[in-house]
């Protein structure tokens, strides 16, 4: 009873709760057209550089890069939805190498989609897309370049109590810097990508069994001929006792290029903990490790072949190292300087994994190679320190440096100069996503 009589009594009511603080002031136009129309726009600059490119003394750049997405939405039934999305992007005051892509692509379709969904356990979407599976390692949009990519793909999703399960049928789209961008020509990706989380509290559990194919690649042997490939994998990741966790993946290769073999694997493994300090820091460890090929000319492949990654610092933020004939250590820190604010830093050993293949960039092409292995294995060592700031929806500022200094290996197969790589990033949505402020939700 005197629980009751003092909740209802004005004498012992509780304070009302204070109004919430203002949050960031809006820096967008509202892109809820209607209930069923929501458009998009966004801006995103960046301006970067290096020196030593090719790790070349005098092969220094700077320049500016920008992008336009516009993105439409339409809601005609609660089980249908179209999505567009249109890019331009382009690059200024380049002074060395091309203006083609990943700088540069005018006025271009990127993403052309319809969504079915037939209930809350299964969707089909149909047409140009974005593909992101994983930590992004083997298939990504890989959205850090100026014109990203996407496939021309149909994906059904089934998703259950174990999680979610996709399978899909893609081709690579090929930017043209000049004409309409295009898939196919022989290219194809099938696959199946599983992400169970209901097995173990705080874990995620993702095998996946992926296809490629391509015609016209050169053989071993000689010649050229068709590449079959099947890649077989397990990624997992989560939350480990005394604020610790971890990532791990491992992937193997088989299949064909005409009478070559393809026999290839990369693993990757990290572990990280948070510390009950301030600014929440993050100290983490990883070991990256992807197979080379020990003989060029024995018919089986043995360099493992990274497919459509977002390789953007995963193996370090100058983007000169990939997922290839490679074993990468490293070590740093992440804190939380507010919960806008974060910064990093973190330290990078490089070595091949075979001394007579070469080593690979992100993108997955040659850099240098010693064929006879007389250049030893040591690429080098790599420093980096990033930032970003968080202002809203609408705005987010990033910048870094990066500083890779040559190993024997590119001593001995290049011009041996340290790289170099800083930039300075800002993306602003300009349409859409503005908090509902003193107004009715259209969405």
């Amino acid at each position: 009873m005197l629980a009751l009589w003092s909740a209802a009594s004005p004498s012992f009511a509780q304070t009302p709760p204070a109004p919430p603080a203002p949050g960031p002031i809006p820096l967008a136009v509202d892109g809820g057209v209607t209930p069923w129309l929501q458009v998009r726009g966004e801006f995103r600059s960046r301006v970067e550089g290096f020196t030593g490119g090719g790790f070349s003394p005098g092969n220094d750049d700077s320049y500016w890069m920008s992008r336009f997405r516009f993105n439409a939405t339409v809601t005609p039934a609660k089980r249908l939805v179209f999505f567009v999305q249109a890019s331009d992007a382009r690059a200024f005051d380049k002074t060395t190498g091309g203006l083609a892509a990943p700088l540069r692509d005018t006025l271009d379709l990127r993403q052309a989609y319809a969504d079915v969904i037939g209930g809350s356990s299964v969707s089909v979407r149909i047409g140009r897309q974005e593909l992101n599976y994983g930590e992004t390692r083997l298939i990504g949009a890989a959205n850090w370049l100026n014109t990203a990519r996407t496939f021309d793909a149909g994906k059904v999703t089934f998703k259950s109590p174990l999680g979610t399960f996709d399978a899909f049928a893609a081709s690579v789209v090929t930017i043209d810097s000049e004409g309409f961008d295009k898939s196919g020509g022989g290219n194809a990706l099938y696959g199946t990508y599983e992400s169970l989380t209901g097995l173990l509290p705080k874990q995620t559990f993702e095998p996946y069994l992926l296809w490629r194919q391509s015609p016209n690649v050169t053989a071993e042997l000689g010649g050229v001929a068709p590449l079959h490939q099947a890649t077989v994998g397990l990624r997992a990741a989560g939350k480990l006792p005394a604020a610790f966790d971890y990532s791990t993946e491992v992937a193997v290769q088989r299949g064909s290029v005409g009478a070559d073999s393809i026999s290839a694997w990369a693993g990757h493994a990290a572990l990280g903990r948070t510390l009950a300090l301030p600014w929440k820091p993050r100290v983490f460890g990883e070991f990256n490790y992807a197979s080379g090929d020990e003989n060029p000319k024995d018919g089986v492949r043995g360099t493992f072949d990274q497919l459509y990654p977002t390789a953007h610092d995963k193996y370090g933020l100058a983007d000169q190292i990939g997922w290839r004939n490679i074993r990468h250590a490293r070590g740093g820190m992440e804190l939380r300087v507010t919960p806008k604010w974060q910064l990093s830093g973190s330290y990078h050993d490089y070595w091949l994994a075979s001394a007579t293949d070469g080593l690979y960039a992100a993108s997955g092409a040659l850099v240098a190679r010693s064929v006879t292995g007389a250049a030893g294995t040591h690429v080098g060592r790599e420093v980096d320190v990033q930032t970003s700031f968080v202002y809203s929806a609408q705005l987010q500022l990033a910048a870094g440096f990066a500083h890779l200094v040559p190993g024997e290996f590119l001593e001995l197969t290049t011009g041996g100069h340290a790289y170099s790589y800083p930039f300075v990033m800002a993306t602003y949505v300009f349409l859409g996503e503005t908090p509902a402020v003193g107004r009715r939700q259209t969405r």
